[in-house]
């Protein structure tokens, strides 16, 4: 062998491990995710070019991820924590509705209509308010998790109706400082070179997203609260032996859900410049592909911030993309729901194999 070869295979165990280690690092879920989303974006590019442009980039798909997104932070937290919450797309039409009439004729007589950051928290108050009641039907009243939601689910879209008056939308276009969240930009005068059209800023929308992204994040991995979640959904009674409060931990995770629902709630008004009973109407059903296609399990225990992120951005993609292409609606809804099996069986088959090599491990020590 040659000094050549002999180098190059005394290097190849060390670029192994680094790449290992890489892979570890981002972790192989995440890995597959980013993988098939380049994939996805390769696909649609061939088909239709300008989903590479400012326009589409920062008008279409930072805007179209956001609201799912929201939803599915919130989503991830209650799933790990082995919950669901089916009413997030309701929740969100309540605190749409909420939110607009705080800002189109103020509080109570108390506080003057017209500041942006009141309909912003009383959106965000009203979402944690519904999500702190499903969780008092599940941890008081015991009903399971689906039932309860599927149950608030319709409830609260009925209260959307309620609230509005006369069950119509309540316009908010008059207030421009609220509507900004909605359609506001920011660094539009950074030098960026051109893509398909002149750079036109960031979505304050998408800013949003990644600040909520961020606190979610860092509340799941470096909190005592997601670390109990975390235990919660793994083993509820032994997290429960273990001195955690099993009631206060899923009333904190419901509400945070709530929270998140609210939040793109209020976005919701702002960026259609409507408080609409029906705003939220559908979007439960992309926030909880997003987290499964991000590889949590079912039954809790499993399931990180990071990989909804990218699931979802997977979904806004494929969305985004079937509209660029000319596909349909409908077809799209057929998507999305394969989408949502195929996330729950190939999560299902990874918990089944791990069991499987446990049990080997087991037999064989």
């Amino acid at each position: 062998m040659s000094e050549a070869q002999a180098t190059s295979e005394a290097e190849r165990p060390r670029r192994d491990g680094v790449i290992r280690r890489v892979i570890n690092a981002i972790g192989l879920d995440n890995v597959s995710l980013i993988f098939a989303l380049a994939i996805l974006i390769v696909v649609i590019v061939s088909r239709q070019p300008l989903f590479l442009t400012w326009q589409n980039l920062m008008n279409s798909l930072a805007q179209s991820i956001v609201i799912v997104g929201l939803m599915a932070i919130g989503q991830t937290i209650v799933i790990v924590g082995g919950g669901l919450d089916i009413s997030v797309g309701s929740t969100a039409s309540v605190a749409s509705v909420t939110s607009a009439i705080a800002v189109v004729f103020g509080v109570a007589g108390i506080l003057p209509p017209g500041i942006m950051q009141l309909g912003l928290l009383v959106g965000i108050l009203t979402g944690m308010t519904l999500g702190l009641i499903n969780g008092l039907v599940v941890t008081v009243l015991r009903v399971n998790p689906i039932i309860a939601t599927l149950g608030t689910l319709a409830a609260y879209a009925g209260l959307a109706f309620l609230i509005a008056p006369d069950g119509r939308p309540v316009g908010v276009i008059t207030q421009p400082d609220f509507t900004w969240l909605g359609t506001g930009r920011i660094l539009a005068d950074l030098p960026v070179p051109r893509l398909g059209g002149p750079w036109t800023g960031i979505p304050v929308l998408f800013v949003i997203l990644v600040i909520v992204a961020i606190l979610a994040h860092i509340l799941m991995r470096y909190t005592d609260f997601g670390r109990s979640v975390y235990a919660i959904g793994g083993n509820a009674t032994a997290a429960r032996l273990g001195g955690i409060n099993l009631r206060r931990s899923r009333l904190v995770m419901y509400s945070i859900s709530g929270m998140c629902a609210g939040l793109a709630g209020v976005l919701l008004t702002a960026r259609t410049t409507s408080g609409n009973p029906i705003n939220g109407v559908g979007f439960e059903l992309q926030a909880i592909t997003a987290v499964f296609l991000g590889g949590a399990a079912t039954t809790g225990g499993k399931g990180t911030i990071i990989a909804t992120v990218l699931a979802f951005i997977l979904v806004g993609t494929l969305n985004n993309g079937m509209n660029l292409i000319g596909i349909g609606t409908f077809y799209q809804r057929v998507a999305l729901g394969l989408l949502l099996i195929g996330a729950v069986a190939i999560t299902q088959w990874r918990q089944q194999r791990a069991e499987r090599a446990r049990t080997r491990l087991a037999s064989a020590g």
